[in-house]
Order: structure tokens, then C-alpha cells, then sequence
């Protein structure tokens, strides 16, 4: 036999095997990509956070929103509170010796979180395009809408946008909050205070006439002056989603927290008493006109929970 055929066959067989031989490892290959890691665990999400290793969950708060957050007798107290309670407890935090609340004002909501003053703020803060520019939000875990409340003795006197804008009253509300900016696109000039309970004591005072805030914290103050107060339907702007307020930096003690919350939505959509639906009956439900339940949280995470299997993606 011809040496040249010889060796040509040779190569052409050795060619034959290698390309056979790569196509089966190519093969191999995409069937081990299919089979993907498991999901990571909460376990592993609070190693990444900067809570690991915290002797204390450090909280913000409001102390002086009735029904939301406050400050009474010493205890801390409200809708928020409570939500910030479960939060702590589902991430190791359980009870009121491991968690630190931290007293915090509409407008230093963001500068707390930015300098590493608290962990977490839990207090009627509404997310927006602006403010995701600044912090992270988990949730949202409530929806509520922007109204107005004044004394009684004005209640058939201002009853719309436009008796806002006559300057014969002054409007109060409080600074950096979602309702001061609302307010300025409606042309209503407020007098803007450092929480919304600084204008509920304006009003009874006699220095402000109405005061604007989001139904919730409202809702609150009628509940602590129900006889001098009158909530006006008079919705503006576009909802408002609190959300909880986390670092920027810390993507994974936000999605702690949105894993969390939604394990609270699932088990109120199941018809199961959930963590949210018994601190909103104890607290605002009374006291809304109308019933909420508790919104769908976005941007949730799959994780494995503490006493759950590992499954596969």
C-alpha cells in the first residue's frame, strides 16, 4: 500500500476522533451548564451585609407619628415599628434587647442611612426614582395617598387644591417629604416644618391652618385629636409605596429584606395570619376608611430560607 495514502487516512481518522471527541465535551459541557448552583441562602446573604456580626439591628424611626411610629410612655409604638420588628426578628433580631431604634425626622431619613447612623429606616418613607438615586428600598410594604387634614373649624372652608392656594391660609407640611414637592407642583406655597406633628401643633395653636402628609401618618394624629380634626378627601399626586430604607452599598441586607417581606405577603395571599395583616389591624386598620392589604413587594429574591431544603434553580 502507498505510504502517502497510508499516512493521509491516518490524519483523516485522527481528525475524525478529535472533532468527535470536542463535540462530545462541548456537549458535556452544556449539559453541566444547565445544571445550575443552588440558591444561595439567607445564611450566606447576611455573611455578605454589613450586619453580620452586629450585637444590635439599629432601626430609624418616627417617635411622634401616632398609629405609625411613636415614642409613648418609653415603649416604641406604631405600624411601622411593628414592621420594623419582624424585619429584625426574621434576620436573628428578635426582641426589643437586640434591636437599637434610632429617632429620625422625615428629613433625616436619607442622611442617617448614608452615614452609617442606622441599619434600616422603617418610617412612612415612599420610594422614589430621586431618593433610589441615594438609598436602597425594600418593599414597598404599605400604599397610602397624599391628603389634607384641618381643625373642624375650617372643615367646610378648605375643600379643595384651589382653597390651598388662597393665601389667606397657611399650609403646613414637613421638609423633605414627597407631599412638600406635590405641593409645589400645585402651586400651593407651605410653610415647611421638621415633622408632620410640628404642624398638628401649629394648627392647635393657631399658627398654621391645614397641614398635608400622607393618609397614614394623618389617619394617626386624627386618632390622637378625634374631636378637633377632620380629614379632607382631597387626594393629590399619585400614590405613595413606603418602602424600608436601606445603604445603597449593601445590596444584600436589601434583599434580606424584600425576601422577608414578601414571606409576609405570601402568607397573607394564602389566607394565613401574616406578620403585616396583625400589625395593620392593630394599629391604622380602625382607622383608614377603607381596609388595606398588604402590597406585593418587588424585586424579591429567591433565597433558602433558614429551615428550608436547598432546591435546585
Amino acid at each position: 500500500m502507498d505510504g502517502r495514502f497510508t499516512r493521509s487516512r491516518v490524519r483523516t481518522i485522527a481528525t475524525t476522533v478529535a472533532v468527535a471527541t470536542t463535540l462530545a465535551l462541548a456537549g458535556v459541557a452544556g449539559c453541566d451548564s444547565r445544571q445550575e448552583s443552588p440558591l444561595p441562602s439567607v445564611q450566606e446573604k447576611l455573611r455578605e451585609s454589613h450586619i453580620h456580626g452586629q450585637a444590635k439591628l439599629r432601626i430609624g424611626v418616627a417617635t411622634n407619628e401616632p398609629l405609625m411610629g411613636e415614642l409613648r410612655d418609653g415603649v416604641h409604638v406604631g405600624f411601622d415599628v411593628e414592621i420594623a420588628r419582624y424585619v429584625a426578628a426574621s434576620l436573628g433580631y428578635e426582641g426589643d434587647q437586640r434591636i437599637e431604634f434610632v429617632p429620625v425626622s422625615t428629613e433625616d431619613r436619607i442622611p442617617a442611612l448614608q452615614g452609617g447612623l442606622v441599619d434600616l429606616v422603617v418610617s412612612s418613607f415612599s420610594i422614589t426614582e430621586e431618593r433610589k438615586k441615594q438609598v436602597s428600598f425594600a418593599g414597598p410594604y404599605f400604599v397610602t395617598t397624599q391628603e389634607v387634614m384641618v381643625p373642624t373649624r375650617l372643615k367646610d372652608r378648605i375643600r379643595t387644591i384651589e382653597d390651598l392656594r388662597d393665601p389667606a391660609y397657611k399650609i403646613c407640611t414637613s421638609g423633605g417629604s414627597t407631599t412638600e414637592a406635590e405641593l409645589e407642583k400645585h402651586q400651593v406655597k407651605a410653610l415647611v416644618v421638621k415633622d408632620v406633628g410640628d404642624c398638628v401643633d401649629g394648627i392647635r395653636k393657631g399658627r398654621y391652618d391645614a397641614v398635608s402628609s400622607d393618609e397614614a401618618i394623618l389617619a394617626g394624629f386624627r386618632a390622637r385629636f378625634p374631636t378637633e380634626f377632620e380629614i379632607v378627601d382631597m387626594p393629590f399626586g399619585t400614590s405613595e409605596l413606603l418602602g424600608i430604607g436601606v445603604p445603597i452599598g449593601d445590596p444584600a441586607l436589601r434583599d434580606l429584606v424584600a425576601f422577608f417581606l414578601h414571606k409576609s405577603y405570601q402568607q397573607g395571599r394564602d389566607g394565613l395570619s401574616s406578620p403585616w395583616s396583625i400589625a395593620y389591624h392593630q394599629t391604622l386598620g380602625p382607622w383608614l376608611p377603607t381596609q388595606k392589604r398588604q402590597p406585593q413587594p418587588l424585586d424579591v429574591p429567591k433565597l433558602v430560607d433558614f429551615d428550608d431544603k436547598a432546591p435546585r434553580r
